[in-house]
C-alpha cells in the first residue's frame, strides 16, 4: 500500500481521520529515512499511535526501535503522540437511533 502525503506533519488532518496503516507507513519513513531523515523519535511516535488503531506489526517495531532510544528519546516520542491525540482527536461516533416499533 502506497500513500501519497504532501506534507507528513499534516497527515491525517483531512475529512477522515488517520488509519493505523497511514500512521504505520509514517514510522516506516521515519524508521527507514525514506523520504525522509532517518528519526526514531518519530518514528517510535507513528508506531505508537498506529499501534494504538490495532496494527500489531507498529507494536512489534515500536518495541524494537524503543531498544535503541534512551529512556529520555522515548520519553519525547510518547509526549509526540499524546501531543499528536490532542490537536487531531478523532471524532466520537453517534450512537445509532433507536426506533420503536409502531
Amino acid at each position: 500500500m502506497r500513500f501519497e502525503m504532501l506534507d507528513v506533519a499534516t497527515a491525517g488532518l483531512g475529512e477522515a481521520p488517520a488509519t493505523a496503516d497511514m500512521l504505520f507507513e509514517l514510522g516506516m519513513m521515519y524508521a527507514s529515512g525514506r523520504s525522509v531523515p532517518p528519526d526514531l523519535v518519530n518514528a517510535h511516535k507513528w508506531f505508537n499511535l498506529a499501534a494504538m488503531k490495532g496494527n500489531p506489526e507498529a507494536a512489534r517495531l515500536r518495541r524494537e526501535i524503543a531498544g535503541e532510544m534512551s529512556d529520555a528519546e522515548i520519553g519525547r516520542a510518547q509526549r509526540a503522540a499524546r501531543d499528536w491525540i490532542k490537536a487531531y482527536p478523532e471524532p466520537a461516533v453517534a450512537a445509532p437511533e433507536l426506533r420503536l416499533a409502531a
